[in-house]
């Protein structure tokens, strides 16, 4: 394999093309969920949907190209609902484990920020997506469990709790 240089950084408002153009194709043609980018507003301004409360939005590049992003929306009471983690198709696996570093970048953020609660909704069919949340260590919970101040998406339908031990 040859040498490739990986990185992963918070992304910006310049990057709300690369961001849009990796997120899109997997939601609508890998997985056949009926969203558009009007649907996701937050897509086209990172900068003051995550940054600016207190929370992030990461990428992993590879050899400069996105390959993955996950975000973090700080929604008070020490808690963040975790959001857009997408991984390019062939960058899947473990064989890059992107997810799992942008997983760990994600809780290392909210250690230091004492962010203790985090919360995540996805879709019942994202079957790899369960597998890889629980073998994290985060419990499948009942959308009535979910606190009053979690933003649920829509689509949502499966929920998932993670608490940080300090």
């Amino acid at each position: 394999m040859n040498t490739m240089n990986l990185t992963v950084a918070p992304l910006l408002n310049e990057d709300c093309k690369t961001i849009i153009d990796l997120i899109l194709p997997i939601q609508q043609i890998e997985f056949n969920v009926p969203i558009t980018i009007e649907g996701q507003p937050d897509l086209l301004d990172i900068e003051s949907n995550y940054h600016q409360g207190g929370g992030n939005f990461w990428g992993v590049k590879i050899n400069g190209e996105l390959v993955g992003t996950i975000a973090l929306l700080n929604i008070g009471h020490q808690a963040g609902a975790l959001r857009k983690m997408f991984v390019k198709k062939e960058f899947r696996g473990k064989e890059y484990s992107i997810a799992q570093l942008l997983l760990e970048t994600l809780v290392a953020f909210c250690t230091e920020k004492n962010i203790t609660d985090i919360y995540l909704g996805t879709v019942d069919m994202l079957k790899a997506a369960h597998r890889f949340y629980e073998k994290n260590s985060f419990n499948e919970i009942d959308a009535a469990e979910l606190p009053s101040y979690f933003p649920r998406m829509m689509a949502d339908n499966k929920f998932y709790h993670l608490h940080l031990s300090a």
